[in-house]
């Protein structure tokens, strides 16, 4: 994938997010200050259906060693890891170290709508039919 695709995917990702798009978890504590809050598992899943390769799952951690939740991201076939969501977490937050996840067979179950709405709106950027 060149480079400029990348970046117009990421361009498209971030404009579609939105409160809609988030983790109902998180949605109370979304703004559009910190508009990548909840949204690592519909991204994951939008990029992964763009470009392949693997979903990456891992724990997220607080300062005092609580567990926060977990993360999603992806690694590109050439091995290349795309986090667009990364910068959600605070001072305070850690990511830990990663695992490969399958993805289940058809749609999400969980977070079906926010993920729909995404997907939607990153194909529509980015002139991509259905």
């Amino acid at each position: 994938m060149p480079l400029d695709s990348l970046a117009a995917i990421d361009r498209a990702v971030r404009t579609g997010w939105s409160r809609d798009t988030c983790d109902p978890v998180d949605r109370p504590d979304w703004s559009p200050a910190n508009p990548a809050l909840g949204q690592c598992g519909v991204t994951a899943l939008v990029l992964w259906e763009l470009l392949g390769g693997e979903l990456l799952l891992a724990p997220v951690v607080r300062a005092d060693g609580s567990r926060q939740g977990v993360h999603y991201w992806n690694r590109l076939a050439a091995g290349i890891e795309v986090d667009l969501t990364r910068e959600q977490f605070t001072a305070g937050e850690r990511v830990g170290e990663p695992a490969a996840v399958a993805v289940p067979p058809g749609p999400p179950t969980r977070l079906a709508t926010e993920h729909t709405l995404l997907r939607r709106r990153v194909r529509d950027s980015l002139g991509l039919a259905g």
